[in-house]
This record gives structure tokens, sequence and C-alpha cells, in this order.
């Protein structure tokens, strides 16, 4: 007989992305995020100030096992390092076929997908916008506007993150101001 969890209700304010009773909270400074963007020059100059990119609000803590779910609301603080906006660290998944869900609720971003070949997608999302990211595909979120881009996602609880090939490589391109709008350019630190 299957052991049963208590099916339970987390409250999310729409407005901002904050869960009240979140069992964990992660800050993601520009320190956390050095050597991710483009322009190392005006990441140097940046550091001195070291802003907070992004949080995370993790709504629960469900088992890490097949068959459960997490979710998390993440807010994305407008700004830019150079002309390149503010964006999470971007990960694949750790078991690559997991799914996930980004559900758009507050400003205006972009959600960067790219393939292990290089490969982008890019998918524009406001507040309603219904994101769906298939397996086997990296993302990051790009906050392209001037208020906070912030959004829910929901995910296999076992998906766990592969940060470190975001890293070694980087996003094949990268999301820019030009010409007061956001433009994708190839990023010159991205290695296929």
């Amino acid at each position: 007989m299957p052991e049963y969890m208590t099916p339970f209700t987390t409250m999310i304010n729409l407005t901002n992305g904050v869960i009240p009773n979140a069992v964990v909270v992660q800050k993601r400074y520009l320190k956390d995020m050095e050597g991710l963007f483009a322009d190392s020059r005006a990441e140097d100059a940046e550091m001195i100030n070291n802003p907070l990119l992004y949080e995370v609000h993790e709504a629960t803590n469900n088992p890490m096992e097949e068959g459960q779910l997490r979710y998390s609301t993440t807010t994305i603080y407008p700004g830019k390092v150079g002309g390149e906006y503010y964006f999470t660290r971007g990960h694949y998944h750790e078991i690559g076929n997991r799914a996930e869900l980004y559900m758009g609720l507050a400003g205006e971003g972009y959600l960067l997908l790219m393939t292990p070949d290089g490969e982008i997608n890019v998918q524009h999302m406001t507040p309603g916008a219904m994101s769906y990211i298939p397996p086997f595909w990296a993302h990051r979120t790009i906050n392209i506007g001037k208020e906070n881009f912030v959004f829910f996602s929901c995910y296999p609880s076992d998906a766990g993150y592969d940060y470190e090939s975001i890293v070694d490589k980087g996003f094949a391109q990268i999301v820019v101001e030009q010409d007061g709008k956001p433009t994708l350019l190839p990023n010159p630190k991205w290695t296929k």
C-alpha cells in the first residue's frame, strides 16, 4: 500500500512573486554570476555595487523523486550589465528528459532556450503567458523591461540542475538593448 502525502495549498503574491511561507529564498547577486555576462569590463565595473539580479522563492520541499512536483517563483530585477539585460544563471536539467512550465505573472521578459548543439529559441513572456520547456533544452530567463519580471515555474522534483554546462560553454546568444529594444546577438564567449 502506498504512503499518502498530505495535500496542501500555498499562497503566491501574483504581483511580486513572494511566497510568504517559502521553504527557501535564494538571492543571486552579480558576484554569484561572475563570468556569465559577455562584457567582462562592464561586469567588473558593476561588481563594485554587486547588485541583486534576481531571487527565487521555493514553495515546497517535496521529495526529490519521480512522480513529485516542485514549484517556485522568480523575480528578476530590471537592469543591465553593459548592454546585456539581467538574467538568471540558466541550466539544463540533470535528468535531461524532464520538462518544465513557466507562467508570466508581472513585467516582461524573454525565455531563452538552447539545445546542446546551440539551437536557440526565444519565447516572449508577459503576464498570463504560459511557456513550455521541452526536455533537453537549457533555459534562462531575462528581464527585458523597466519593471520587475516575475514568473512561476513548475517542474519534476527529481529533474535536478546542471549549471556547470552553462558556466563552461554559456548560451549561444545573448540579449542586449539596441536602439531601445531587446536584440539577440551571438555570444562571443560561447563554445560549442
